[in-house]
């Protein structure tokens, strides 16, 4: 999930302006009077390290030497170099300079003033916007939608978390922006920020970077997914006359709860604070109707709508089309396929857009067939039940997918015995450090036959579940497969591939998103991936967030 230091919601002290984009102890690199400033220079091709600093005379001697020395300011400085290297491309330089970012999230003021600073990329009648929020099933209804969209429009996309690369978060018709792109727009970003000394979070100077892409790119269409809650997360700043033109909140589930509320109803109206005047609303079923119908009435949003209002009951999608039913039974167990109702819940956006007027003009201008918009909201992301064959004759059936906490587990184990009712199952699994593992790993057990059909993997985050940690919240698990002493995910999805194709089992990869690049290269996935320079510092940032709120307590 997406969760970076925009999980520290509410205000905080004016940080120094110099705290931004270096991993250093400013507190001791200077004091707060002084008025020097640490500025990274955009030339990030120099062969040396001093050369990426845009810095005096008279620090550069303590980055070409030793890390302790004295400044003429009269203090003693640590200066951490270690995350820069002349053999790091200018790609790599950038998105490490960024994992390093440890600022806390200031409600929306960052994001109010980065917007301005960028002059409002995309406040303009040209672009239409659709706003998803939701506990669950927003990155898919996102996907869905924009994929519907694209064929007819030039449509930009913004998702978080990535799998493999962070230039998954931005693509415009399913191409994701280059690292050329990224060298680009970055840099402007984070000049930007520096110039107007705004503190900005990781996934704040992200979604600037999304921002201003797809405005230089001419995208007629943008479709926004938040990050963590709505009113709060930094996609909120659009609000113009004309935008956003379609709010969806696709559920609403008990999640942060320190952050977003203790109760359903609360978690809602922080969602629902993407809806904005002139919009239409969207909603999934399991919303706390009464808390975003009032939101909707109080911001004189167009109309307050489910599927079905726009769909016709469930079964059929109001042309008389059948459809699958959402509710599925297995084994005597009832579960919701979820991909059945982010399906809907696209298709029905889909049908409001078309619907909408806009200016006068019917969105979109090019009317969309059945079979554009049933190719769409076919599409489901990355590692949401994604199906891969592997083995020598590529006969191993594997499914990918980011369940990571009990009730997606439960969806996800009913799903495999609809589909695979007469196979074992191996899982591979590993998990972030602040999930119910203990929880997970009774499921787990109760799932599969044997403990030793579960394999335990380590992910390199720095947020992941240690193997050890696992083992101490269910110590039945020590009879799985594991080494402890090496975490590597290539090695536990090698060795239950190979065990998979004897016993003739379905392999299943899931649990923290953190996982999945490693175990994806692992079968031999071709796609985009960041490096290991880049890999291996993603959470640095975060990780001092939240050791300096801890302190703070």
């Amino acid at each position: 999930e997406e969760r970076d230091c925009d999980a520290i919601a509410g205000p905080s002290s004016q940080p120094q302006k110099m705290n931004l984009f270096f991993p250093i102890c400013l507190a001791s690199f200077c004091k707060p009077s002084s008025n020097f400033s640490l500025r990274l220079r955009r030339n990030l091709s120099d062969k040396t390290a001093v050369k990426h600093l845009n810095l005096s005379s008279s620090i550069q001697p303590f980055i070409m030497g030793s890390t302790e020395a004295k400044s003429n300011l009269g203090d003693e400085v640590q200066v951490d170099t270690t995350h820069i290297s002349s053999s790091f491309t200018k790609y790599e330089e950038l998105l490490r300079e960024l994992y390093y970012i440890s600022n806390k999230k200031r409600g929306l003021q960052n994001m109010i003033e980065l917007y301005d600073a960028l002059d409002k990329p995309l406040d303009s009648p040209k672009i239409s916007i659709v706003h998803v929020a939701g506990t669950n099933g927003k990155g898919s209804v996102t996907l869905k939608i924009a994929r519907s969209l694209e064929k007819h429009h030039k449509v930009g996309m913004l998702v978080s978390p990535h799998i493999s690369s962070f230039r998954e978060r931005i693509s415009i018709n399913g191409t994701l922006i280059s690292e050329q792109e990224v060298e680009t727009y970055l840099p402007q970003v984070i000049d930007l920020c520096n110039k107007h000394n705004i503190p900005a979070t990781f996934f704040e100077i992200a979604t600037g970077l999304a921002f201003l892409y797809f405005a230089k790119q001419g995208v007629d269409v943008v479709v926004l997914e938040t990050g963590l809650g709505g009113r709060l997360d930094a996609t909120n700043v659009v609000n113009h006359p004309y935008n956003p033109h379609l709010c969806i909140v696709t559920s609403i589930g008990l999640e942060h709860t320190a952050i977003l509320g203790n109760t359903v109803e609360l978690i809602g109206a922080e969602k629902a604070g993407v809806i904005k005047k002139n919009a239409s609303v969207l909603v999934g079923p399991n919303v706390p109707h009464d808390v975003i119908r009032k939101v909707a009435i109080e911001m004189e949003a167009e109309g307050y709508y489910t599927a079905d209002d726009v769909l016709g009951p469930t079964n059929y999608d109001g042309d008389g089309v059948g459809h699958e039913q959402i509710s599925q039974v297995v084994n005597g167990m009832e579960y919701v396929d979820y991909d059945v109702e982010n399906s809907r819940t696209a298709r029905a956006a889909i049908r409001l857009l078309q619907t909408k007027r806009k200016n006068n003009i019917t969105f979109p201008s090019i009317k969309l067939s059945d079979s554009d918009v049933s190719a769409g909201v076919c599409q489901r992301p990355q590692c949401r039940f994604e199906t891969v064959m592997t083995g020598r004759g590529e006969d191993v059936h594997v499914i990918l997918d980011i369940a990571h906490n009990p009730p997606a587990m439960i969806t996800l184990v009913a799903k495999l015995e609809a589909t695979y009712p007469n196979k074992h199952k191996r899982y591979v699994v590993g998990f972030s450090a602040d999930k119910d593992i203990a929880q997970i790993g009774k499921l787990l057990l109760s799932f599969v036959p044997s403990p030793s059909n579960i394999h335990l993997v380590e992910a390199v985050n720095l947020r992941a579940a240690k193997i050890c940690d696992i083992l101490e919240a269910e110590p039945l698990l020590k009879e799985s497969n594991f080494v402890e002493n090496d975490r590597s995910i290539t090695a536990q999805v090698k060795l239950g591939t190979a065990l998979a194709m004897e016993k003739d089992e379905i392999l299943v990869i899931c649990g923290s998103v953190f996982l999945m690049a490693e175990a994806r290269a692992a079968l031999g996935i071709q796609e985009a991936r960041d490096s290991d320079n880049i890999t291996n510092v993603a959470g640095k940032g975060l990780l001092k967030c939240k050791e300096e709120m801890k302190k703070n307590a």
